[in-house]
């Protein structure tokens, strides 16, 4: 099994720097890359002001979080993950944007590294395909937020060796996480059960049928969801949402996963949900 020593993340966002918090707290070497200063600044402040949180609450002690954060490193050169065992990629959910990515990353890793990608929905299996490593390209799905939440899908594309799978199995066992296999398919197990779920509460509101509140109500109070359908949307991003559906809809075949018009104009207008400040709910201003 190979040994993990500096972990790369691609992607200082919401999930990228959540991934990238867990890897340092459990006593990785972190290199976290973006394409822009203000991003991975965001990125870098995000997760100090967790570490801070986790403080708070007694479940990590000034020291550990002050090593934690002297773990994880910032770059905008992509090249220096080039001294990485295993790279996650945690860009934007869009097949092209992702397949560059794993074009340039099999040519700057070592051959024997890993890539692994945060992808919600996109085919490992067609990702492998873009580099000359089939066999070392998995899923890493992990959820947000990333240090609270338990689990991960680890999805193993067509072409994924058994000795890989095992690697980031255990790997993610060292994180603190459940590790929950997953074999290749559009959405995997989490976003084909979830999406058509929120999208169908999208066609409820659009038709009249009830209001985003009174939806979201019926599921906390009567299926004890934590939050309603509604409210996740918001919080997962609508753009997000809408790019996972047409996914679906492209893997599987089948209209049904069309996203819901009114979602579409949603995110055509940019509300695309807490991060824009406006979606079925309106925010205020991060």
């Amino acid at each position: 099994m190979a040994e993990i020593k500096c972990i790369g993340v691609l992607g200082a966002g919401t999930m990228g720097n959540g991934i990238a918090h867990v890897c340092a707290r459990a006593g990785f070497e972190v290199l976290l890359c973006d394409v822009q200063q203000g991003f991975l600044d965001r990125g870098l402040a995000t997760i100090e002001k967790n570490l801070a949180r986790e403080v708070a609450k007694a479940k990590l002690t000034e020291a550990e979080a002050v090593a934690a954060r002297g773990r994880i490193s910032g770059t905008l050169d992509r090249e220096g993950l080039g001294r990485c065992s295993l790279v996650i990629e945690a860009a934007t959910e869009q097949f092209a944007v992702k397949a560059e990515i794993f074009r340039d990353l099999d040519r700057i890793l070592p051959a024997e590294a890993i890539l692994a990608s945060n992808t919600s929905s996109i085919s490992i299996t067609k990702l492998a395909a873009q580099t000359k490593r089939p066999e070392q390209v998995i899923g890493m799905h992990f959820f947000n937020p990333v240090p609270v939440m338990q689990l991960v899908e680890v999805i193993r594309g067509l072409q994924t060796s058994q000795e890989s799978f095992d690697t980031v199995q255990e790997l993610s066992r060292r994180l603190g996480k459940t590790p929950v296999e997953v074999n290749d398919a559009a959405g995997f197990i989490s976003n084909r059960v979830l999406m058509p779920l929120i999208n169908e509460a999208i066609y409820a509101v659009m038709e009249g049928v009830a209001t985003a509140e009174a939806v979201d109500q019926v599921f906390v109070l009567g299926m004890a969801h934590p939050m309603g359908p509604l409210t996740l949307a918001d919080f997962i991003g609508l753009d997000v949402c809408v790019d996972i559906m047409r996914v679906l809809a492209e893997g599987l075949g089948n209209p049904k996963y069309n996203p819901c018009p009114l979602l579409v104009r949603m995110v055509d207008a940019g509300w695309l949900g807490r991060k824009s400040g406006k979606g079925f709910y309106t925010y205020n201003a991060a």
